[in-house]
This record gives structure tokens, sequence and C-alpha cells, in this order.
């Protein structure tokens, strides 16, 4: 390295920092401003050196010199700190002792710090959505009348309702026991807050000191969770609500989410379980009490509670001191005046603990019927009727329902008895409905002996039991609508004739004769062996005989009846599919609501309406759509129906159904009975209720291919049960006391209609003799339903009457003897006989009335000849 680049050697004794050094003042004692001090190179290197205890003075001189620079003047002090703490002026123990200056700021400080804290966190914490839970209510169901039959159907047994439902007496009871400053305070109490910390930090319990705002924020919003979060967030909204809501709206939303106990959540739940009365009717008694359960229902409720100490005795005893309590302290509040005060000294009786909400009985099914309709109509999902919050207004009438139960436990009693015939009376189901012919209202039903039996099965509305011979009449509805092959498409008369007699074999459409499984023709049996001959529609029914039936169903055919059953109301599911001769007799399955509808569109004169079970709904106050009387639809020509409903009266009057002429009043209706006695049934009406009864035999129990129907032989201590029999009785019964103080209306007079189709064999009657003026030999009879062409010699005036399709000017006087048509037998006039081939009997006139429907005449296999 080059020499320049060196650096020169360093003088001797301290280098150039020496005098810097030797110029500086060493501190010392007595050291300060203005004074000499000897240098060390005055005094030479041992001049440099402190003496010996004179470092520590030289460190307080120092300290004092740093004080007093700090100051004008000198002086030390605690000018220099922020903070002066420890206190700088002070010696000793006394410098920790904080001046009130201090104190005051730092509280100060640390309260302002708070407030901008609250501030911030009020601000920034939104009111959170309500709970699901706590938005969940029950489904009111009502009586026709509108009086609250239950309520039931939601996840939470709760009805929210507005504040002016909640009597002024429950809120003045509320606010005295739970939160006196409620109307004034801004949703907190600080010293309920400052309590419930103390717990908190002490290890005690954390409840205590919360508004009623807060209680209603802990159950609208958050949870019951017990921790320092959950109450500090409680906190911030109760005070965000405490500025921002009404305090009414407040009071009814904690009313409407607190616990009662009972499993009534909400101030109306509570009523109902405790008092069975509706919230805005309750007493100040009454409302002291339900005050005294927000205490804790589990330690408060006289029904007792969980655990050791809350017996029903022990609730009991601290349930009246609370509502003492509460009574008093409404008194000292000023919210209760002491004369009021003075009338409540007996602790309010209350209503038998309901079990499994109230759904006992005929309720559980009722409820069921009203639910799915609701849910059907109004296409509500099942998600949002388990949140619950409807009012529905059903169409059943309490009164008719209690008269159809007691119908049937009374005849229950007197028919069954299992004790005695165990093997026999055990398993016997009973089910009803009944409807009103106006509307289709559903007024009652039975559907077994209840929910709370464990009977879940609505044996009123349950598809699979037989309706026996009562699906008969519809067999006979769409002959007299439709007609019959044999009549070419003209509507026949009840008075048509059909072979009766026991085992006969049974054609085909095409005239041949149905085959059994065997290949051999098919017989179709009735329940006696005896022979009945030929008989008319109207005979057959009256006796319930089945060959009758099992024909026409094939001569009218299995759709038309399908379609006249399906136009009054009879499901298309619950029909049997088979086109043999069983679905005449009643194979299908409808329940016993769809039946008794069914019927009434006979007794409305073939006007039939849907059966209905809700009035109307409601829901946050509104009334939904699309709920009330369902529009009426035409089922079938109203002549038809007036006919059908004669002929079911003879069923009553002479029939099988004869048990109910005791009912003393117009009834049509037909007795039902399947093979081996499986089903029994009894479907009847008045011009004003239509009402079916159904009894049959089943193990609910039993699952699967086990759980079918018993055979009913020798239930009841009889070989065989009937439809007359205990279904009869039971409509009777009910029918009487359903329709007392309803004044007795006849039914509207049938016209005779339709043409006489008699059946193949069918004997021929000898047509009357009327007088006829004078005429042509011969006259020719259009093959129509319309008026017979007049004879050029009666002065062009027709002398048939419409609907007479036999009828001949010149041999109606019965002046001729009848000639043979080449196998056709009558006794008409001259050539009046069949043609060969004649497949039936003589083709006779109906009274007078209205005519067939339009469409063709007869098929008798006959050309109507005329003379020559």
């Amino acid at each position: 390295m080059s020499e320049h680049r060196r650096k020169p050697p360093q003088p001797q004794g301290g280098g150039r920092a020496a005098p810097r050094r030797a110029a500086q003042p060493h501190p010392g004692r007595g050291s300060g401003p203005g004074r000499d001090v000897p240098t060390a190179s005055s005094l030479g290197p041992a001049a440099g050196q402190t003496p010996p205890g004179s470092r520590a003075d030289a460190r307080r001189a120092a300290q004092r010199g740093a004080a007093g620079r700090s100051r004008p003047g000198g002086k030390g002090g605690k000018g220099g700190r922020l903070i002066n703490y420890p206190r700088a002026e002070k010696e000793g123990w006394k410098r920790f002792v904080p001046s009130w200056k201090l104190v005051g700021g730092t509280a100060l400080g640390f309260f302002a710090v708070i407030v901008a804290g609250a501030g911030i966190g009020i601000a920034s914490v939104g009111t959170p959505d309500p709970n699901k839970a706590a938005q969940a209510q029950n489904n009111v169901f009502e009586w026709s009348d509108g009086t609250q039959m239950v309520a039931t159907g939601g996840s939470t047994n709760r009805q929210i309702v507005p504040i002016d439902q909640i009597p002024v007496s429950m809120r003045n009871a509320v606010i005295a026991a739970e939160n006196e400053s409620f109307e004034t305070d801004k949703g907190v109490d600080p010293m309920g807050i400052a309590r419930a910390v103390v717990n908190m930090a002490t290890g005690g319990s954390t409840q205590g000191g919360s508004t009623i705002t807060q209680q209603y924020v802990k159950n609208m919003y958050l949870d019951s969770e017990q921790t320092l979060k959950r109450k500090v967030t409680e906190l911030f909204i109760s005070i965000k609500l405490g500025m921002s809501e009404e305090k009414n709206t407040v009071l009814a939303g904690y009313l409407n989410t607190a616990y009662y106990g009972r499993d009534a959540y909400g101030i109306q739940a509570a009523a109902r379980a405790y008092f069975g009365k509706d919230a805005k009717d309750l007493n100040p008694s009454e409302s002291a009490f339900l005050a005294s359960m927000l205490k804790g229902p589990n330690l408060y409720n006289p029904d007792g509670g969980v655990g050791a100490a809350a017996t029903p005795e022990a609730n009991e005893k601290r349930a009246r001191l609370r509502w003492a309590w509460v009574l008093d302290r409404e008194v000292a509040v000023g919210r209760m005046e002491q004369s009021e005060r003075d009338k409540y000294k007996d602790f309010p009786e209350r209503v038998d603990l309901a079990q499994g909400r109230g759904l006992t009985g005929q309720i559980g099914y009722l409820v069921d019927v009203a639910k799915s309709y609701v849910m059907k109509t109004g296409d509500i999902s099942a998600e949002k009727m388990a949140l619950g919050g409807y009012t529905i207004r059903t169409t059943f009438e309490k009164p008719r329902v209690d008269a159809l139960v007691k119908a049937v436990e009374d005849t229950r009693n007197d028919f069954l008895d299992e004790k005695a015939r165990p093997e026999y009376d055990t398993f016997v189901q009973f089910g009803a409905a009944s409807v009103d012919v106006k509307s289709g209202a559903i007024v009652a039903l039975y559907g077994g002996p209840g929910f709370d039996q464990k009977h879940f099965t609505n044996n009123a509305n349950t598809s699979g039991v037989p309706v026996g011979s009562t699906w008969k009449p519809y067999v006979l509805a769409a002959a007299l609508e439709y007609g019959t092959q044999n009549s070419k498409g003209s509507g026949i008369s009840i008075d048509s004739k059909y072979n009766a007699d026991d085992l006969t074999v049974i054609n085909n459409r095409e005239g041949k004769p149905l085959l059994d499984k065997d290949g051999k023709p098919f017989r179709q049996k009735n329940e006696s062996p005896e022979a009945h001959g030929y008989v008319t529609l109207n005979e057959a029914m009256r006796q319930s005989i089945n060959v009758p039936f099992a024909q026409l169903v094939f001569d009218v055919g299995h759709s038309k009846v399908r379609s006249v059953a399906k136009s009054t109301g009879i499901l298309e599911e619950s029909m049997d599919e088979n086109d043999n001769a069983s679905f005449a007799l009643g194979t299908s399955t409808p329940s016993a609501i769809r039946m008794a509808d069914s019927y009434a569109t006979f007794a409305a004169s073939g006007t039939h309406r849907e059966p209905y079970s809700v009035q109307t709904v409601q829901k946050d106050g509104k009334t939904l759509p699309g709920f009330g009387p369902p529009k009426e639809a035409r089922a079938m020509d109203d002549a038809v129906a007036n006919n059908i409903t004669k002929v079911l009266q003879n069923v009553v009057e002479n029939g099988t159904g004869t048990k109910a002429k005791k009912l003393g009043r117009p009834a049509a209706g037909k007795t039902g009975t399947t093979d081996q006695n499986k089903s029994a049934w009894f479907v009847g009406y008045t011009p004003q209720l239509s009402t079916s009864v159904t009894l049959f035999r089943n193990d609910p129990n039993a699952k699967g291919k086990d759980r079918k129907l018993l055979s009913m032989n020798h239930v009841g201590g009889v070989d065989s049960i009937h439809g007359g029999d205990i279904p009869a009785v039971i409509w009777t019964e009910y029918m009487r006391e359903a329709l007392k103080g309803t004044p007795a209306k006849d039914f509207p007079e049938a016209e005779d209609i339709g043409v006489i189709a008699d059946a193949a064999g069918a004997p021929t009657p000898t047509p009357a003799a009327v007088p006829s003026p004078s005429a042509s030999p011969s006259a020719s009879v259009s093959p129509s339903p319309s008026m017979v062409s007049p004879s050029p010699s009666d002065g062009g005036k027709p002398s048939c009457k419409p609907w007479k399709l036999y009828c001949d000017p010149q041999t109606a006087a019965g002046t001729g003897n009848g000639g043979n048509g080449n196998g056709g037998n009558t006794n008409g006039g001259n050539g009046g006989g069949l043609p060969a081939g004649g497949t039936t009997g003589q083709p006779t006139t109906p009274p007078t009335g209205r005519p067939g429907r339009p469409g063709g005449v007869t098929n008798w296999g006959a050309t109507i000849g005329g003379g020559g």
C-alpha cells in the first residue's frame, strides 16, 4: 500500500478527542453552573480521578440538574413527563399515591373509552334475523262457528297475537313483576347489568338484571347460552331496539315468545293451556298467574317439573306465593288499585292438562282432513304449515260431531261385547261422514277411537273398504242417463225388467255368456237362492238383488257407470278397474266422505259439489284466497237423480233399509254388504243432509300382507252383518239428533222418464186399451222416441203420446189380435208383433212423464211392424 494512503501516526496522550474530554467539566460535589472546576490539563494526570465516595453525590447532582433544566429557574419537578406518576415532587411512599387530578383524568378517560366502544359496538352490531324457532307457531283450527277447536300442527305450540289482543291486566302484571321501568328505560338497566357482571365475575348465576327488552332480544334473536359474548351482544341489540322500536312492539314480542310451561310458547297458547280461553279474555288474577310462570315454569308450574325440587306440591306453593306477590307488586307500582286487588283472594283454577295438544277423540281426524285440504287447495307446502301461524276455520259442526260420536259409541255398546265374544267382536271398526247437501260442506265425521288411543287411520277418509251394494245406484243412474245397448242411447225406465233368479248366466255386450275361470258360463249368485223371476229395476234395488245389476252393467257399459260415479264425486283411483260382473256389486273402495258427498248429488237433484272441510284460512291477519264452497257442477239430469231418490226411498220404506224409517221424515238410502261379510254400509240422505256409515273388521296392528279385512260373520252374536243392521242404526240415531230443530222436507217429485227396455226373456205385458178415433187400418210407428206421425184419418192430430215408443192408433184400443212377428209375441193390433230373432220381451210404454234421452229407440231386436 502506498505511503500516502496510510493514516498518519496519532499523537500520544489520547488523540484528537483528548482535548475535548479535557475541556468538559466533571460533575462532582459542589459542581454547578458558574463554578470553576479544575481540569485534567491543569492538575495533571492525578487530578482527573474522582475522589472516593463522590460518585453517588455526582449522580444525585446530575438528577437534580436534569430536573432543574426541565423548568425555568432550575428547580426539579414533574413538568417533563406526560403523567406524573410516580410523583416526582414527593419522596418515599408518597410518590406512589396518585393525585386527585390523576384519578379524575383516568376515570374520565376510561369512561370515554367505554362510551366510544359502546357507540362503535351499537353502530356495528346490526339487528339479526329472528330465530325460526321464535317465529314458529301452531295452526289454530276452529269449528264452523268460529270457536277454537285446537291449536296444533306446527313445530311449536304458539299462536302469535297482536298487542290489542293481550289484555291490559297481563301487560301490567308483567311490567310490575319483570321490569318496572320498562316504559321509560332505553332497553337496558345499568344496575341490572352491573349485578350480572359481578355474578359472572364471581362465578355465580349469570341470570338476573335483564329488562323485558333484553329478554325479548334473547328469545327473538339469540339463544339461551350463558356466555359473556352473548350477554354483550344482547346488550348492544337491546340498546338499539330500545331507541328504535315502539314499546308495545317489544312487549308483545316478549309475551309472544316467552315459555310458560305446559308446552305453551306465547301468551295465547298459555291462556289456552292453563285456562282454556283466548288471551284477550284473561282476568287480572289469571294474568298474574301467567306472569308468575315467567319466573321459570319448571319450578312454578303447579303440574310439577323436572328435578327433585320441582314436585307438584312444591311448585304450587311457589306459584301461589309468586301469584300473590305479582298482584301486590302491581298495587305497589301503581298499576292496580287496592280495591281491585282485594277481589282476587283465591288462586285461579286451571283446566286439566291436555294430552297430545288436544288431539284426542275425533279432533285428530278433523285436523288431519282440514290440514290436507288447506295444503292441497292453497298450495301450501309442508314446511310452511310446520312454521304455523294459520287460522283455519273448518266446516265441522261440534254438535253434529258429538252426535255422530254418541251414535257410534251407543251402538257399539249395544251390539258388541269383546269380553264375551273376543274371537268375533274384536277389531270391529266404524267410520262415518256427514255432508251438507246444499254446499258440500263436511259437517261431521267419525274416524275411529282417536289418535290418543293409538288409532291413527282415519276410517272416514280411508279408501280400502268395498262399498258393496251401495254401488248399485250408480249402475242404475247410468242406465237412466245413457240407456243400454237395448235402447240405443235412450235412457231406460226404472220399471224395466231383468231376470233376478239366483245363479243366472250373465251375458256380455255381445250377448254371449261370460266365462268363469274354468271356461264355463259364469252364473251370478244372489245372497239367497230364492227364485224372483223377472223384476223391475226398482224392485231389484228394494230387495238388493245382485243378478239384475250384474247384467245391467254390461248392458250399460262399465265406462258409463264409472263416468256417472266420477261426476258425483267418486275418485277414479278408488274404482275397481275390472270390467266384470262384480264391479256392479261394489268392489270399488271410496271413502265414507266420498260416499256421503256422492249421494248428496242425488239429494240435490243431480247437482254436485265437491266435499270441502275449510271455510276460510287467515295468515298474519289476511284472508287467503281460494277457500270456501266449491263451484257446483251438473252431474246428471235432474230427473235421473230424482228417480234414483225415488228408488232409494223405496229401499227405506219397504226394503233392506227399513230401520232408517225410524228417522220419521222423508229419507232415501241404500244398504251394502260384501262377500264373506267383510264390510257393511248404509248411505242415506234427506233433502238437507247426506251421511254414510261403514263397518268393517281388521287388525290395526297387522302389517303388510297380514293387514286385511276379516269376516264379520258372528259379530254381535248374529250369523252375518248387513248394511241394514248396525250401520243403519247408527245412521238413524245420528240423523235424528243432527236434524233436530230442522223442518222436515219432501224430496222433489220424480217424473217418469225413459223407455222400458226389458232384458231378454222378460214376459210380454198386454198394452192398455186406449180409445182411438177413426184411423187407417194400420199405422207405421217410427223407430224413434219422437212423436208418431199422425194417421191421415185422424184429422192431423197425433193419437199417441210422444214418449210412447210402442203405440199404434188403430191397435192401441186392443181391437185386433196381435200377430206373430216371426218369433215376437204381442197382444197389440194387427201386425204388431216382433220380427224373427227378437231377443227381448215386449217393449212397453212407461207411465206419463218425461221421455228418455233422445238418440234412438230401444234395441229390443225388434222392428215395430204395422198391420196389413
